[in-house]
């Protein structure tokens, strides 16, 4: 067995209604002020205000910053900084999708005021140290509350990622019913985004894919497979939320530590050039990557389609590894997300564009099982769109 490391939250704490304990939490692990990260969205739903609640029967004082948007650009986290830094906060609390819980984990780190953001992109180059940090997800996709990971949108439309164990949280709380009121389109795409994460983490090719993530990604495609469409079609059903909940932090704790690779690279210009949602992105493109991939590395996918599609085991190798792209189509079909590019409104035109701009992502496409070249890439996104 290859060396390898794992790194996970110290505390993981689950249950419905778990929202509730957050002001014990927050008072016995941090101190009597901190910083809530969140949205415009998650304040209009009023869980920010049930979370300011719980915080203030605690006795803790509360400083929110609710400016966080999808895709969130460097302005946006060096002004939630700012603003943790001048309020003399003892620690960050964020709330809400993927976005709100990246913007929160660099608050922690950039709060302290030893740390400049521009010397943290990359892997392993944030030091800290870091303000205390507690991540509540009310979405099944991102798995950012047990990830090292925080994607800031840099000049117009690229990302660049913090990528160190600096800044996976102290807690992360999650709680099913928070998840309960969100559309069936965004619990579709954050749950094939969920998805994605354990098949990348499975088949990576990083020198750190371990047993542990295998393991995690088998379980998390368990959970997610069974019960994403019930989850979508039957918003409120607790045990399809619970499973899509715990199956999108196992996934998250799979790909923290053995990394995704092409799916996310193709993803990552569409969302810079469009706004398309992460989740969105990542199915779009999904099939056709894993389609590229089965062509010399049919393994892992036959090794996990039986996972998240028990029928598919009557299949064997090659055949089962086709089979499973065809089920993610399906899926995704099933789940009422857009089937290709052309439906996204994407011209044609700027294909060759998106191409180029993947080949940036060196930190995911050296994960793939089989290497992409730019033709590659176009080649993909063609048969995408």
């Amino acid at each position: 067995m290859n060396p390898f490391t794992f790194n996970t939250p110290k505390s993981i704490q689950f249950g419905v209604g778990a929202l509730s304990r957050i002001g014990e939490l927050v008072s016995g692990q941090i101190g009597s002020r901190v910083m809530l990260v969140t949205d415009p969205g998650m304040i209009a739903t009023g869980i920010v205000d049930r979370a300011q609640s719980s915080l203030a029967d605690a006795g803790v004082a509360v400083d929110v910053f609710k400016d966080v948007a999808a895709d969130p650009p460097e302005a946006i986290v060096l002004s939630a900084a700012a603003q943790a830094r001048d309020a003399g906060v003892q620690g960050v609390v964020g709330l809400g999708g993927g976005s709100s819980l990246d913007v929160a984990k660099l608050v922690a780190l950039l709060a302290p005021g030893t740390e400049d953001l521009k010397d943290a992109y990359g892997v392993g180059n944030a030091k800290g140290p870091r303000l205390p940090l507690i991540l509540v997800p009310t979405t099944a996709g991102t798995g950012s509350e047990v990830t090292p990971i925080s994607i800031v949108t840099t000049g117009t439309n690229e990302k660049m990622g913090v990528v160190s164990p600096v800044i996976l949280p102290d807690i992360a709380l999650l709680d099913p019913e928070l998840t309960y009121g969100l559309p069936p389109h965004i619990t579709a795409a954050t749950g094939i985004d969920a998805m994605v994460h354990a098949i990348e983490a499975y088949a990576s090719a990083s020198p750190n894919n371990n047993p542990l993530s295998r393991n995690l990604a088998t379980q998390a495609l368990t959970l997610m497979g069974r019960s994403i469409l019930k989850a979508v079609h039957e918003g409120t059903d607790t045990e399809a939320r619970s499973d899509m909940l715990l199956g999108s932090m196992l996934a998250g704790q799979a790909f923290a530590n053995s990394p995704v690779a092409a799916v996310h690279a193709l993803a990552y210009p569409l969302g810079g050039h469009f706004h398309i949602p992460h989740g969105l992105s990542n199915a779009l493109v999904l099939p056709h990557v894993l389609r590229f991939n089965v062509v010399v590395a049919p393994g892992p996918y036959a090794e996990l389609a039986p996972f998240a599609f028990p029928e598919l085991a009557k299949f064997e190798g090659q055949e089962r590894a086709a089979a499973f792209c065809d089920r993610l189509v399906e899926l995704s079909a099933d789940c009422g997300l857009q089937p290709n590019l052309r439906a996204m409104d994407i011209p044609v035109d700027i294909l060759p564009k998106l191409a180029s701009d993947a080949m940036n992502q060196t930190r995911l496409l050296v994960n793939n099982p089989r290497p992409v070249t730019e033709a590659d890439a176009l080649a993909i996104y063609r048969a995408a769109y």
